[in-house]
C-alpha cells in the first residue's frame, strides 16, 4: 500500500553513521560533553556502593550475631555508620544526577536548535523540483524533519544520560565481580553475549516494519495537511464522510503496523527477560554453592553482593527494551532527515556572472522540460524575448506558459536546449543576483503571517515606510489599508484574497525590477480594481521587459509581440494584429473571450446609454 519515497543517506544508517552524525553536532558543545561524562564516572562509582555497603554489613551483621553476648552499643554504631553511609551516598547521587540530567538536556536542547536551523536552511536552498517531487509534499516533509530532529537529538540524551551511565556501571559491577570471584564473574558475563543476540536478531528482523510505519506516518500527516487545505471544498460537496474513510484506510493501515511490531517487541522482550532471570540463579546458586563449599574469601554477604553486582551488570538489559525502541526510531528518522540534509544533488544550482544590468533580452532555443512527475510540458520551444517590450504568452490551461516562466526564472532546469539572457546562457548567470533583477507576480501568491507593511517590504527588506506607501498607493492599496484598525501593521492574513493580490502587486513595484514577470496579476481582482493595477502596471512596464500570461484579451493585445502555446508546442507567433489575421487558435482565443464578455451586448448598452 506503502511505497517509501524517503530522500536516503548514501549507505543505510546504522548505529556508527549515527554516533558520526551526533558526534558532529556534539562537538561544538565539548565542556557539556566533558562535564557529562565526569559525572557519568562518579555516578557509576556510587552506584556500586549499596553492594559493597551491603557485603561488609550481612558479614558484620552476622559476626555480631554469632557472639555469646549481643552488644547494642556495637550493634548501634554499625547501624549508624551504615545509615551514614548510604543516606550521605543518596545524597551525593542526587547532586550529581541533577547536574548530569541538566547538562545532557542543555545538550539535546541545543543539538535540537542546531539540527532545525541547519535543514531548513539547507532546504532552502533546493531547487524547486525537489519540492514537487512524489514523496516530498509538504505534509511529509514536516513529519520527516520533525521527527528527524526530535529522534535524532533524543539519542543525545539516549547516549549521554541513560546508555552511558548504564554501560559504566555495569563494566565497573562486572569487573568488581571479577574481583570477588572469577566463576562468579564469568557466569554474569556468559549472559551478556546472548542477550545482546536476541537484540541483533530482533533488529534485523524488525527492521522493514518500522520503515513501513515511518513511512506510514508520513501519509498520515500529509492526508491531515490536504484536508485542512481542501477544507471548502469538503464542506461544499458534502464529502466528511469520504475524507474520514480515506484517513481512516491510512490510519488503520499504519496501526495494523504499529501494533504487529509491538508484538513482535514484546516476543523478544520477553525472551531477554527470562535470559536475565536465568543469569540470576545461575548467580544465586554458584554464590551459595561456594559458600556452602567454604571458598576462601566467600562469605553470606556475598551472596547479596553478588546478587546486587549482577543486577548493575543487567540494569541495561533491563533498560534496553525502551533505549532499543528510541535508537532504532532514531536509525529511521535520521535516514529521512540526513537524506535532506546531505542531499547535495538537490541543491540548486548558481553561476557567478553578474552584470551591472539586465537588459532583458531572453531566448530560448529547442526547449524541452519535463517536471519530475514525469510529465513533459515544453516540447521543442523556441522563442525570443525582446527587451523593453512586452511579450505575452497565451494559450489554453495546462499549454505550457507557466513552464516557460519557471524556467526564465531558473525555478528549473531545460532537459534539453539553451536559454540565454542578454547572450548568456541562464545557467551561468548568478541565481541570487538574477532573481533579484525579475519581478514575479503570480495568479495566486503567498502570504506571510505578518502585518502588511512586513509583506510589502518582502520585496525590499531595506525599503522605508515611505516607500511602502507609495508602493501600496501604486497598488490601489492604501485607502483600504488605512481603513483597518491598526493600518500597515495589521495583519495581511486578515485582507481578503484581492486586498492579498495587491500586497503582491505592490512587492514588485517596491522591487522596482528590470524584468517583470506577471502571471495572471488581476486574476482575483474585480474589474474596476483590475483596470487600476492596469493603469500602474502601464506605468511601470514602460522601457522594461514584461512577459504576461493573461487570458484578459485586454492586456493580451496591448502586448509587442505574443507566443501561443498548445500541449507545450509553440504554434503561432507575432503581433496581436498579425497573429489574429493568422486565423488559427488565437483567434478562435480572441473570438471566444469577446462573446463570453457580451461584447456586443455591451457595445449596445453603451449606445443607448450615449
Amino acid at each position: 500500500m506503502m511505497k517509501s519515497h524517503n530522500q536516503k543517506v548514501k549507505g543505510q544508517m546504522g548505529i556508527g553513521k549515527l554516533l558520526s552524525h551526533i558526534i558532529r553536532y556534539v562537538r561544538p558543545y565539548r565542556w557539556l560533553v566533558g562535564m557529562t561524562l565526569f559525572l557519568t564516572l562518579v555516578s557509576s562509582l556510587l552506584a556500586q556502593v549499596n553492594a559493597v555497603v551491603l557485603d561488609r554489613s550481612v558479614d558484620a551483621i552476622n559476626i555480631l550475631d554469632q557472639q555469646p553476648t549481643l552488644l547494642w552499643s556495637n550493634a548501634v554504631s554499625l547501624l549508624i555508620v551504615i545509615s551514614t553511609v548510604l543516606l550521605g551516598k543518596e545524597l551525593l547521587a542526587a547532586i550529581v544526577n541533577f547536574f548530569r540530567r541538566y547538562y545532557g538536556e542543555r545538550m539535546r536542547i541545543l543539538v535540537n536548535r542546531d539540527l532545525s536551523l541547519q535543514v531548513v536552511r539547507h532546504i532552502l536552498t533546493f531547487r524547486l523540483a525537489f519540492f514537487s517531487t512524489a514523496g516530498n509534499e509538504p505534509g511529509r516533509l514536516q513529519s520527516r524533519i520533525d521527527k528527524g530532529v526530535t529522534s535524532l537529538s533524543r539519542s543525545v540524551n539516549l547516549l549521554f544520560i541513560d546508555i552511558l551511565p548504564l554501560a559504566s556501571s555495569a563494566v565497573l559491577a562486572l569487573i568488581l565481580m571479577f574481583a570477588a570471584n572469577v566463576y562468579v564473574g564469568l557466569v554474569a558475563l556468559a549472559i551478556v553475549p546472548l542477550y545482546f543476540y536476541v537484540t541483533y536478531i530482533q533488529a534485523e528482523r524488525m527492521r522493514a516494519g518500522r520503515h513501513a510505519i515511518f513511512d506510514g506516518q508520513q501519509a498520515v500527516s500529509q492526508n491531515v495537511l490536504n484536508t485542512i487545505e481542501s477544507i471548502t471544498v469538503i464542506k461544499s460537496f458534502n464529502r466528511e464522510e469520504i475524507e474520514s474513510q480515506r484517513q481512516a484506510s491510512v490510519q488503520n493501515y499504519v496501526t495494523d503496523l504499529q501494533l504487529s511490531t509491538r508484538r513482535q517487541s514484546y516476543f523478544y522482550t520477553g525472551l531477554k527477560g527470562f535470559l536475565e532471570q536465568v543469569g540470576t540463579v545461575l548467580v544465586i546458586i554458584l554464590t551459595a554453592y561456594l559458600v556452602l563449599a567454604d571458598y576462601p574469601g566467600m562469605t553470606i554477604g556475598k551472596i547479596m553482593y553478588h546478587v546486587m553486582l549482577f543486577s548493575n551488570v543487567t540494569a541495561p538489559i533491563r533498560q534496553l527494551h525502551r533505549i532499543y525502541d528510541d535508537l532504532n526510531d532514531a536509525l529511521i528518522y535520521s535516514e529521512g532527515l540526513f537524506g535532506l540534509l546531505e542531499g547535495e544533488e538537490d541543491v540548486e544550482a548558481s553561476g557567478d556572472y553578474h552584470p551591472d544590468g539586465v537588459k532583458g533580452c531572453f531566448e530560448l532555443s529547442h526547449v524541452d522540460f519535463t517536471y519530475p512527475n514525469g510529465v513533459q510540458a515544453l516540447h521543442d520551444v523556441s522563442m525570443r524575448i525582446e527587451p523593453g517590450k512586452i511579450t505575452a504568452l497565451v494559450g489554453l490551461s495546462g499549454a505550457g506558459k507557466s513552464t516557460v516562466v519557471n524556467l526564465l526564472d531558473k525555478f528549473y532546469e531545460a532537459d534539453a536546449g539553451t536559454i540565454t539572457l542578454d547572450g548568456k546562457p541562464l545557467s551561468q548567470w548568478d541565481t541570487s543576483w538574477l532573481r533579484d533583477h525579475v519581478g514575479l507576480v503570480l495568479q495566486k501568491n503567498h502570504i506571510f503571517d505578518g502585518t502588511i507593511e512586513e509583506n510589502i517590504k518582502y520585496g525590499n527588506p531595506a525599503a522605508t515606510h515611505d516607500e511602502v506607501v507609495r508602493a501600496a498607493r501604486q497598488a490601489f492599496l492604501y485607502d483600504q489599508v488605512m481603513a483597518l484598525p491598526d493600518g500597515f501593521e495589521s495583519s495581511a492574513l486578515r485582507l481578503s484574497g484581492g486586498q492579498q493580490q495587491r500586497v503582491a502587486i505592490a512587492r514588485m513595484f517596491i522591487k522596482n525590477p528590470s524584468v517583470i514577470i506577471l502571471d495572471e496579476p488581476t486574476a482575483s481582482l474585480d474589474a474596476i480594481a483590475a483596470e487600476q493595477i492596469k493603469a500602474s502596471l502601464d506605468a511601470i512596464k514602460q522601457g522594461r521587459t514584461v512577459i504576461i500570461i493573461s487570458h484578459n484579451i485586454g492586456q493580451i493585445v496591448s502586448a509587442d509581440y505574443l507566443y501561443l502555446l498548445e500541449q507545450g508546442r509553440v504554434v503561432e507567433s507575432g503581433t496581436p494584429t498579425e497573429a489574429y489575421k493568422q486565423g488559427g487558435r488565437y483567434k478562435q482565443i480572441f473570438d471566444a473571450s469577446v462573446r463570453s464578455m457580451n461584447a456586443d451586448r455591451i457595445a449596445e448598452e453603451l449606445r443607448e446609454s450615449s
